[in-house]
């Protein structure tokens, strides 16, 4: 049966495991088992994708992310390289979590930056900019434009990447955008 997604020959994909029309495995990949890869993602070279993860449709990970068991990954996430997620609040080597992971979720469009850390029990909202090495220690707004260690809120940003000014009214795209409660909304 002919493929319409690309593995790497050096790459291992286990059992069970479904991967969408279009998306690219490269080199030096592990894909576990019942983990679910949508249609036309690509995964940069030496990324682990855990046991039972969703992983939604145009998702690009770059080189160097594990992307571990209770983590989710909406459509079209960016995850740049050596992005870091974890899934164990207090983690233990010589006590076992027995298959609990803390919940992680990255909505919509969101893109966290390189060297970047989701402490895991967080969503980050739609299309949420994460910068490179901020570590990111409570959930995030949607548009949130997030920097520093722990990571704070330092603007917003428009769908398109673009940093808003406080108007909200987007210089690249023109999308105009209000303020709520759980971040911006596109008016």
């Amino acid at each position: 049966m002919e493929k319409d997604y690309f593995v790497h020959e050096s790459s291992y994909v286990d059992e069970n495991v479904t991967i969408g029309k279009g998306t690219k495995i490269w080199h030096f990949c592990h894909v576990q088992r019942n983990a679910i890869l949508g249609e036309n993602c690509s995964l940069g070279q030496n990324v682990n994708v855990a046991n039972n993860v969703k992983i939604g449709n145009g998702v690009r990970i770059q080189n160097n992310v594990s992307v571990y068991e209770g983590v989710e990954l909406e459509d079209n996430v960016f995850c740049g390289p050596s992005c870091v997620f974890t899934n164990v609040v207090t983690p233990r080597a010589h006590y076992s979590v027995h298959g609990v992971y803390a919940k992680t979720l990255i909505k919509w469009g969101a893109s966290l930056g390189a060297n970047s850390t989701i402490v895991c029990g967080h969503t980050v909202g739609r299309c949420a900019l994460i910068a490179a090495g901020a570590v990111i220690t409570k959930d995030v707004k949607d548009h949130a434009l997030m920097a520093g260690v722990p990571a704070r809120q330092i603007g917003w940003v428009c769908e398109c990447g673009e940093r808003l000014p406080e108007d909200l009214i987007c210089s690249k795209c023109g999308k105009k955008y209000r303020e709520e409660a759980t971040g911006l909304l596109e008016i």
